[in-house]
Parts: C-alpha cells; sequence; structure tokens
C-alpha cells in the first residue's frame, strides 16, 4: 500500500500567516505540520510516500523533506496542484502514482496521537472497498459526519448543520484502486468543490465501506483555533510521555487517552 499527503490549497483561514508560505509548513510546536502526517503513514508501515501540493511555495517542500531520510525513507514522490478544485480533485493526481493498488489518503493538516496501523494492517487484509477513521467530537459540524447503524457507516454528510451523529470522518482514508474511478463521476457541489464525502458515499452505496473508531486525540491545524489546539497537544503529549500521562480532549493530563 502507497501513501499520499494532500498538501495543498491557500490556507485561507489561516491569512496572514499564510500570505508568504504553505500552512502545511507552520510550525507545530518543534516541527513543520507536514512531518506530521508523513509520520502517520511511515507508522503505519507505508514507505512509498506522494506529496500532492500547490501554490507560489511548492518547491519549499522538496527543500524541505528531500526524499524523506528523515523518515528513514529512501524516495519521496511530488506531484502539483494547478488549481483549487477540492480534496477529491487532489487526489485525482495520484493515480498515475498508486499504479493500480491500494492507497493511504491523509489530509496535510491533520494530527493524531498515536497511529493507524492496526486500521491499515485491516484494510490490506479487506477485498476491496474503503476504509474511514472515525473520532467522536463536539463540533461535528465542521467536518465530514458518517451515521452509523449496526456497525455500519450508512451514510456521510459533509459538514451538516444539524449532525446525525458526533462521529467526524477525520483526514485519514483508505482506498482501493477503483477511488479514482469514483472521482470521475464525481459533480462540483456547492462549493465548487469535488468533495471526498462523496466518494465515501460511492463506497456506502457499494456496502463496501467499513470504518475504524480512533484512540487518542486528533485535530486537524486548519484554523487558528484546531492551529493552536494543535500546538498544545503535541507539546503536552511530548511533556507526558516523560511523566507517564497523556493528554485528553480538553489538554488537561490525564491516566489515559481521550
Amino acid at each position: 500500500m502507497k501513501g499520499v499527503v494532500l498538501a495543498g490549497g491557500t490556507g485561507s483561514r489561516l491569512f496572514p500567516l499564510t500570505k508568504v508560505t504553505n500552512k502545511h509548513l507552520l510550525p507545530v510546536f518543534d516541527k513543520p505540520m507536514i512531518y506530521y502526517p508523513i509520520q502517520t503513514l511511515v507508522d503505519a508501515g507505508i514507505n512509498e510516500i506522494l506529496v500532492v501540493t500547490g501554490g507560489k511555495n511548492a518547491g519549499e517542500f522538496l527543500r524541505l523533506l528531500g526524499n524523506g531520510k528523515e523518515f528513514g525513507l529512501k524516495h519521496m514522490n511530488y506531484t502539483y496542484q494547478e488549481r483549487e478544485g477540492g480534496i477529491a480533485e487532489a487526489l485525482s493526481l495520484a493515480e498515475h502514482f498508486a499504479d493500480g493498488g491500494p492507497i493511504c489518503v491523509v489530509l496535510g493538516d491533520n494530527l493524531i496521537e498515536n497511529n493507524v496501523r492496526q486500521a491499515a494492517d485491516k484494510f490490506r487484509s479487506q477485498p476491496r472497498g474503503a476504509k474511514v477513521i472515525l473520532k467522536k467530537v463536539a463540533d461535528a459540524q465542521r467536518f465530514g459526519v458518517a451515521e452509523v447503524l449496526s456497525e455500519r457507516v450508512v451514510r456521510i454528510e459533509e459538514k451538516p448543520r444539524d449532525p446525525a451523529s458526533d462521529f467526524a470522518v477525520i483526514g485519514i482514508y483508505f482506498y482501493d484502486s477503483s477511488v479514482f474511478e469514483k472521482i470521475r463521476r464525481l459533480k462540483p457541489s456547492g462549493r465548487g468543490e469535488l468533495e471526498i464525502t462523496d466518494v465515501n458515499n460511492f463506497y456506502i452505496e457499494e456496502g463496501t465501506l467499513t470504518y475504524e473508531l480512533l484512540e487518542g486525540w486528533w485535530t486537524d491545524a486548519g484554523t487558528f483555533e484546531s492551529l493552536l489546539r494543535a500546538n498544545n497537544f503535541v507539546a503536552q503529549t511530548g511533556a507526558n510521555k516523560l511523566s507517564g500521562a497523556s493528554v485528553d480532549q480538553l489538554g488537561r493530563t490525564s491516566g489515559k487517552s481521550a
């Protein structure tokens, strides 16, 4: 299985920080943001990785990451998104890289406390389809929201005003090779984008989408509030590893993960 990190976009919600750099190059505590999704893939046992980027600062990713030596990789792949068109449009650029095999896709502003190795291993044994990762959140309306019935995801709604559950679909997805055919079937949403939620719903219609629940904290880092939260989580997790505690969702230390 190969890995794809989606790190394009204008980062408009983080202006003026992103007027001079790509959002995914901003620091989260002691590392650039892009380091965290790459490490997520490496921790899942994936060592062939493509970074999809765009905008005026794409060359900075090559200068920063090189061939991925810091992650124990021998080579890093890059491609360029020429226009804004949504997550699914960015993912479509990975078709040649995937070469007919399964992929794990991580949004470049997603950080997790633990790892998704177990989910990756389960997907590797899944004959076809897709797998998403769910996390209970207090602000589900910000995300794609999964409606779960009888241990099965029956629908995912993008940024609903009245969420059907508090299960957010986090920005880590596993797909078989049919994902690119599904992307070609998409029509732009009301936002003018090709939505990854619509791709996931195609898999639901096929009956081939599975899910896992994430343990430990998770956050995106695409707004000022979530960027601050990401910095706090990473800083406190590092400190608590030394003290034997971990961080709950509110940033307090406790004896167990949230």
